[in-house]
């Protein structure tokens, strides 16, 4: 989390981002911020702590291109999944789907192969995985478990997200 985050989206926007994400607790006003990436033709996303509650997006999910829900607290690599993460993905997931958008539901933090396939069935369209893979003998079957395992629980919700299932 950087702040304070307006300040810094020129920068990033010069630098060529295609999409830029924030905490809500990094911005005084979150429909501004998300107002200030568009206006640079950023698409623009919403990072939520374990502890931020939902009704952050009641106002502002229909500006959003992506909803990244943190499955750890923020901080450093290598912590648990937090799995009382998994009733907020299928949460944030209704709620995308109840609007019509096309928005993209990503999940970081302690994601594993042990846990790829829960989280994909809960509705997250990626999954981000540090220490799992950067910490196993083979990065590319690391990638590989994840990614086929995320696919299996979203075939089962009956959701099939893109190729960023890793």
């Amino acid at each position: 989390m950087v702040k304070p985050v307006d300040a810094l989206i020129p920068m990033f926007a010069q630098a060529g981002a295609d999409i830029i994400s924030f905490h809500p607790e990094a911005s005084e006003h979150v429909d501004r911020t998300i107002q200030l990436i568009r206006s640079h033709g950023i698409k623009a996303g919403l990072v939520l702590n374990p502890a931020t509650p939902l009704n952050v997006l009641d106002h502002v999910l229909d500006q959003l291109d992506l909803v990244l829900l943190m499955s750890v607290n923020p901080g450093f690599g290598g912590q648990s999944f937090i799995e009382g993460t998994l009733p907020k993905i299928e949460a944030v997931r209704r709620l995308i789907d109840r609007s019509g958008r096309d928005v993209w539901l990503e999940v970081d933090g302690g994601v594993k192969v042990d846990n790829a396939q829960r989280v994909g069935a809960a509705g997250a369209d990626t999954l981000v995985a540090g220490s799992a893979v950067f910490n196993s003998a083979s990065y590319a079957q690391a990638i590989a478990g994840i990614r086929d395992n995320a696919r299996l629980g979203q075939r089962a919700s009956n959701r099939m997200a893109g190729d960023g299932a890793t």
